[in-house]
């Protein structure tokens, strides 16, 4: 089959099209042929050789971490799908490689396709929805009435993340360019802040969430908008003792997150706030829940261009060079 492969770290010119074996299925997996693939930022960071302490991939590897597609062939002790099943998926963190025309995924990571959805809508979710699932209804049970600032609610995780913190009852804050306003506003924000011309930490206060994807001092100033109690949770920030811990982390990894994180935590004990890093999982379940929400309406797929799957490497330097207008990339096998 073709893929796009990495063959060494650092840049785009370590990454290249390929022909490899088909993959082998096991007894709990589901065999899918890819018909879109998502491209995020967390691609640019692995080809890279950014998350290699953490996520030692063996290379060569195979790229990719968001799919739909149709299921061509099951394990024997698959239950949950069988042969012909629209499904979409992203794929546990050591099982990734949806830029491929296969991929063999573990039955309790893939979700029936939202029925709504095309193919192309639906593999620009599952990796952005998990995410914001994880962040706003696992860790920090958002409940109706309370306030959520969820930064760049433009981008392809902050379009999903102000969708769902809506659906979940909250008042929903958000942060974009000039031109994103009216984006943001149609999604479900109900305050929006332009960062262009305004500074938000002197327009927002006692917010219970904050849902960050930039880190830095983007990160910092976030712990000075929450009320007493409440919760910055970020993707970008960073690793903190307790992912250390969940990722079964060796003592020299565990004791550089801690020191990576101490400034963060500590700013974040004097505010009276809580901070967390978090690096999401694959989650059939979660998605099943999620797909309740987009084929009702509440989640809508925000797609800023889809390429074909031969220019997969172009559309990686278009998300890395930071071209995308709103929402997700995509390839798609055209």
């Amino acid at each position: 089959m073709r893929a796009f492969m990495v063959e060494k770290y650092g840049g785009q010119a370590g990454m290249r099209a390929t022909g490899v074996p088909d993959p082998q299925v096991g007894a709990h997996d589901v065999l899918v042929r890819i018909h879109a693939a998502g491209v995020n930022p967390l691609d640019i960071r692995i080809r890279n050789g950014d998350f290699k302490a953490f996520l030692p991939y063996r290379l060569p590897l195979v790229l990719g971490n968001d799919l739909a597609g149709t299921v061509v062939r099951v394990g024997p002790s698959v239950t949950r799908f069988t042969v012909g099943d629209e499904v979409y998926a992203r794929p546990e963190k050591d099982r990734i490689g949806t830029f491929a025309e296969l991929l063999a995924v573990h039955q309790d990571d893939l979700a029936a396709k939202p029925a709504t959805l095309t193919m192309t809508e639906a593999a620009s979710l599952p990796l952005v929805a998990l995410t914001a699932w994880q962040a706003l209804v696992e860790r920090a049970h958002v409940q109706p009435g309370q306030k959520v600032l969820v930064h760049a609610g433009a981008g392809g995780l902050g379009s999903i993340a102000v969708q769902l913190a809506k659906a979940l009852g909250a008042h929903v804050a958000t942060t974009v360019s000039t031109a994103k306003v009216d984006l943001v506003r149609e999604l479900g924000a109900d305050e929006v802040i332009d960062y262009r011309t305004q500074d938000f930490t002197e327009i927002l206060d006692g917010y219970d969430v904050v849902l960050d994807s930039l880190g830095g001092e983007n990160l910092a100033k976030s712990l000075r908008i929450l009320k007493p109690g409440g919760q910055a949770i970020s993707v970008a920030g960073p690793p903190d003792p307790a992912f250390a811990r969940e990722l079964g982390a060796n003592p020299v990894l565990r004791l550089a997150m801690t020191a990576l994180s101490f400034k963060t935590r500590r700013d974040a004990k004097r505010h009276g706030v809580t901070y967390s890093f978090l690096f999401m999982k694959a989650g059939g379940d979660q998605l099943r829940q999620l797909t309740t929400l987009i084929d009702a309406g509440k989640i809508r797929p925000v797609v800023d261009r889809v390429f074909p799957f031969d220019e997969t490497l172009q559309a990686m330097e278009y998300v890395e060079k930071g071209r995308a207008k709103a929402g997700k990339v995509v390839v798609a096998m055209l």
